[in-house]
């Protein structure tokens, strides 16, 4: 069962960046960011009192809420980086980049949390690794852009650090917790962490500026988002992070397809075949 959460959790992830690509355009990328948490702090606590898991809230031990807290810092790091290269770069060029913590997230899950390495999952780790950075391999074009034009590069980077610190953390969180109330609880860590970092900055008045379809897409982009950490987290509670992960990061398909499809973001040559290397990597672990 947690196989198909984390194909939920993928295909809803998919969905986010491709929402948020379109929603962030006008917008500040730190403030779409804390806009966005809000409708996934709404939506998570709705299914807490949907599944009735509330009253678990004063049940959970130091260790898990210290996790789980941990956890959503994480997550918010990598938000914040990740909305802020998709502001700056290609979808299909910031979404392989990101995807890259697959590998550090697996490498992490056995050092950390103890999962076996098997010849298989070495294999997967391999084609994941080398698929992507086939993908992310600068053009000649890009090798003469100025240093300014690949900043993204470096917060896509950034995203990918924090994204595999958020598994890990969460793994061990969330393992004696409801998985929707722990989904919850980080929600708010991150919400908290991005309007202080909007207030921070003075973001907060560009809210007036944002029009009706950027409204819309950001509500979307939450909501999708909502529905990504809900499967994930399930996922994750049940299933090992080492293959759970691999599986969520799939979501490159969907993002790669919008990409070529809507925003006319072509794979060519060594990046289609970087893609392949990710795809059967990826399904190598579910033999």
């Amino acid at each position: 069962m947690w196989m198909l959460f984390a194909a939920g959790a993928a295909l809803f992830a998919g969905l986010t960046a491709i929402l948020a690509k379109v929603g962030v355009r006008g917008t500040d990328s730190n403030l779409a960011t804390a806009l966005r948490t809000v409708v996934v702090a709404v939506f998570a606590w709705v299914m807490v009192f949907v599944v009735g898991s509330q009253g678990q809230l004063t049940g959970i031990d130091g260790k898990s809420l210290t996790f789980l807290i941990l956890s959503g810092l994480a997550t918010g790091g990598s938000w914040l980086c990740y909305f802020r290269a998709l502001q700056l770069g290609d979808v299909n060029k910031v979404v392989p980049i990101d995807k890259s913590s697959t590998v550090l997230t697996m490498a992490l899950s056995f050092l950390l949390l103890g999962e076996g390495l098997t010849p298989l999952k070495g294999v997967a780790m391999v084609l994941i690794g080398v698929g992507t950075y086939l993908m992310i391999e600068p053009k000649a074009s890009d090798k003469d852009a100025p240093k300014d034009g690949k900043r993204w590069m470096l917060y896509a980077l950034g995203a990918a650090l924090f994204a595999s610190l958020t598994a890990i953390l969460g793994k061990i969180g969330i393992t004696a917790v409801e998985s929707n109330l722990g989904t919850a609880i980080r929600t708010v860590v991150v919400l908290v962490m991005a309007w202080l970092i909007v207030l921070m900055q003075g973001k907060q008045k560009g809210i007036r500026d944002i029009d009706g379809r950027s409204w819309a897409f950001l509500g979307l982009s939450g909501l999708a988002t909502g529905l990504s950490w809900l499967c994930f987290y399930r996922a994750l509670q049940e299933g090992p992070a080492s293959v759970v992960v691999p599986i969520d990061k799939l979501s490159i398909l969907v993002t790669v397809a919008f990409g070529y499809f809507a925003l006319g973001e072509k794979l060519k040559g060594k990046a289609l075949l970087g893609l392949a290397m990710i795809v059967g990597g990826t399904l190598s672990l579910l033999v």
